[in-house]
């Protein structure tokens, strides 16, 4: 069943070149749209998707209304409703026309249906096992450097993933979500450098409505340690992993790992049953400047005030980032 999934690189070759890995997912991209009913009509749907810009003065957030989202946007990933369910990431759920790219014997990568990218990735576990990236953060940089066209992210089981009980990343073309770009210019006023030696940079954004670290560094090995002490000083609870949305990419030789901590899966105004309600539940998406609403009237009816509201209930409170900043300071002096 696993190898009937896996796309050849002779078949892929039809579409586009596929030396690298990153030609060979483009490849990948354009057959699927080709032969795939259902990722075809999505992808052309995105043509149709519309945008409204909330300036912030030094960042900006963007609003999609996408209604082929809301599957994701409202998914119920309560342990009941999982059991019930099949894994729909599971090699043999997949529906016969989707085909994948074999990642190190390790990973799936897959066109995503439900695009919110023009370019969008799932990239699924082979095994059944649950979402939590402790394990996985070093294949995450290996993705984001041999997937160089594109930003790979993660969103923690309670976060925004719509399928917790199976570990995936997902990945979306580069220079899409604004934080990327901002990232390039974020000044003194807005970021403080907590960690700065050869090899390693951290800073802490806490200006920008969403509270984030940022890590950067050439050297796998020390990206990862940093990374695993960051998630060390998280909170959690009852051994769960830290709530946390993660985006990576690779650039000029360094990768570039943005670390958003989390308090709630969702914010108070999805549950409202009114016109107050917004269906939409932030994941690293949300978190790295776009937020997707499936419904037109919550599209319509969003503004910066709402937003701000929305950011500012998910992520950590300001003494709680406040004291990661202070914690990371102090052990990497």
């Amino acid at each position: 069943m696993l190898q009937q999934k896996i796309i050849s690189v002779e078949e892929l070759s039809k579409f586009a070149p596929v030396s690298t890995l990153n030609e060979q997912t483009f490849a990948l991209i354009k057959q699927q749209q080709k032969i795939w009913q259902l990722a075809r009509k999505n992808y052309e749907a995105l043509s149709e998707v519309q945008t409204r810009s909330f300036d912030f003065g030094h960042f900006k957030i963007i609003a999609q209304h996408n209604p082929g989202r809301i599957r994701s946007s409202a998914a119920k990933i309560d342990e009941q409703s999982i059991a019930k369910r099949p894994c729909f990431l599971c090699p043999h759920n997949l529906p016969a026309e989707q085909k994948a790219l074999n990642f190190q014997n390790k990973f799936l990568i897959l066109v995503n249906p439900f695009p919110v990218f023009p370019l969008h990735l799932t990239i699924s576990n082979l095994k059944h096992t649950p979402q939590r990236i402790l394990d996985f953060f070093p294949d995450m940089l290996e993705l984001s450097q041999e997937l160089d066209g594109f930003t790979v992210f993660y969103n923690g089981p309670k976060c925004g993933a719509s399928a917790p009980d199976h570990f995936h990343f997902q990945a979306g073309n580069r220079g899409f979500l604004p934080i990327e770009n901002e990232l390039k210019i974020m000044g003194k006023n807005h970021t403080k450098v907590l960690v700065e030696k050869p090899g390693l940079k951290i800073l802490a954004a806490k200006n920008y409505l969403r509270k984030f670290l940022c890590i950067f560094s050439s050297d796998k090995g020390k990206i990862t340690d940093a990374f695993r002490f960051v998630y060390s000083l998280l909170p959690a609870r009852n051994g769960n992993e830290p709530m946390m949305n993660i985006l990576t990419f690779y650039e000029n030789g360094e990768w570039k790992v943005i670390v958003f901590p989390r308090v709630k899966l969702r914010p108070s105004h999805f549950y409202k049953e009114d016109e107050n309600q917004f269906v939409v539940s932030p994941a690293a998406v949300e978190l790295g400047g776009i937020i997707v609403m499936p419904r037109k009237e919550d599209f319509v009816s969003i503004s910066d005030k709402i937003i701000a509201e929305i950011y500012n209930e998910i992520t950590l409170p300001p003494s709680d980032f406040e004291h990661l900043i202070i914690s990371v300071s102090n052990a990497c002096r």
